[in-house]
């Protein structure tokens, strides 16, 4: 994705309208331009490469479009990595160390450097040349770093991802956004689903697989506090969206107004012809890390219940349920686990809401004791579902617990 500088919008009365790049001949040129610059610099330092960028860029009237297309190219194909015999930091250690046993006269430097060349190569047992020392000193630096690999897009591809990032940089002070899915593949709907999940979007889900859903998103503006890392991963959640075939999307946007500093509300639409491209896989499964450190924990245990992560939709009175895991006894038996992480208090009201509506005798309800749940008005003597507390981990020994 793309910092808010680098975005460029229009204005339509009250509407947003983002920068989009046509995939022609005119773009290519710019866009190959910056891959060839890439290309050619495998093997250089980030600094010789962004001396290179800034000589392509010039006194272009486009620079900003230059600027993004760069920083999309350093961020999603490229690798930069630390060159050093060991550790910059140690070495700088180790280098201080050998050289204030000496008079610090110019000419004992490449006499420092071979001591500690000579010592390095005893150690890691091959030749460190004084060269590799002087490069690794400062090689965890930005500019230091070594471009090892770059990953070329084609030029139509690098386009897609532009234009994808320039509508996603909009959400970042989104404070509210509806999706409206319409008669998709239930497929579709689950991978999307599934997405929410994954970036910790406080959604609110209504309608059917039949009728197709409405989804309620808050935006970051809508928080206690704005925040930014809350608006990205609205902003990550956009890709996904591109997978489903029909829906519309409508957003609020907060933005301050620079003269009077005053807030000003704009909007900003979307509908799946858009033109814009995924660069999504379609159908892979993702979890969050509470979610994957919870599955990779559970395997180690010595249980015949199987933990599934594919879990079939929980149909809701106008709306529906998606259940974390699946635990499957070899006899039949099975349940379902909602792990209920750190949200705001009316995201907890509907989710505890969803747990009394469910028609689900087998579910477990895992709860973060870091949530303000008497806050929230939410009471437990109402829910039809087995309550396990953790803190910051869940634990599965206290999920086999309650199955056993």
């Amino acid at each position: 994705m793309l910092p808010s500088d680098l975005l460029i919008y229009r204005q339509n009365a009250e509407t947003i309208v983002p920068k989009h790049l046509a995939v022609n001949e005119s773009s290519f040129g710019l866009v190959i331009e910056q891959i060839n610059c890439f290309q050619e610099s495998v093997g250089n330092t980030q600094g010789e490469l962004d001396k290179k960028l800034q000589e392509l860029e010039g006194d272009s009237p486009d620079y900003r479009i230059k600027r993004g297309m760069a920083h999309l190219l350093k961020n999603s194909f490229s690798t930069f990595e630390i060159i050093s015999p060991i550790e910059p930091q140690k070495l700088r250690q180790r280098v201080f160390s050998q050289s204030c046993t000496t008079v610090p006269i110019p000419k004992n430097r490449n006499q420092t450097l071979e001591g500690l060349a000579s010592h390095l190569s005893k150690e890691l047992n091959r030749e460190v040349l004084p060269s590799e020392i002087e490069r690794g000193l400062y090689a965890d630096l930005l500019e230091n770093r070594i471009l090892t690999q770059f990953e070329a897009p084609t030029p139509e591809e690098l386009i897609h991802r532009y234009n994808l990032s320039q509508v996603q940089g909009i959400f970042y002070r989104a404070s509210h956004l509806i999706i409206n899915a319409h008669r998709n593949d239930p497929g579709e709907y689950k991978l999307l689903f599934r997405y929410l999940k994954l970036f910790q979007l406080m959604a609110y889900i209504e309608g059917d697989a039949d009728t197709g859903f409405t989804i309620t998103i808050d935006g970051p503006t809508s928080l206690f506090k704005p925040s930014t890392r809350y608006g990205l991963a609205i902003a990550k959640m956009i890709p996904a969206l591109l997978h489903v075939s029909k829906w519309n999307l409508q957003a609020k946007l907060h933005y301050k107004d620079p003269y009077t500093g005053g807030e000003k509300t704009k909007r900003f639409t979307l509908e799946d012809n858009c033109g814009l491209v995924t660069h999504y896989p379609k159908g892979k499964t993702y979890d969050s890390m509470l979610e994957e450190s919870f599955a990779k924990r559970w395997h180690k245990l010595n249980t015949v219940w199987r933990l599934e992560r594919e879990v079939d939709l929980v149909p809701l009175p106008g709306s529906v349920m998606i259940p974390d895991f699946r635990l499957v006894h070899p006899d039949g038996r099975d349940f379902l686990l909602e792990i209920v992480g750190y949200w705001r208090p009316e995201y907890l009201q509907k989710k505890f809401y969803q747990v009394r509506s469910a028609d689900a005798d087998n579910l477990i309800l895992a709860v973060s004791e870091r949530l303000n749940l008497e806050k929230a008005g939410v009471k437990f003597k109402d829910i039809p579902a087995r309550v396990i507390w953790f803190k910051d981990k869940l634990s599965p020994q206290a999920v086999l617990n309650i199955l056993d």
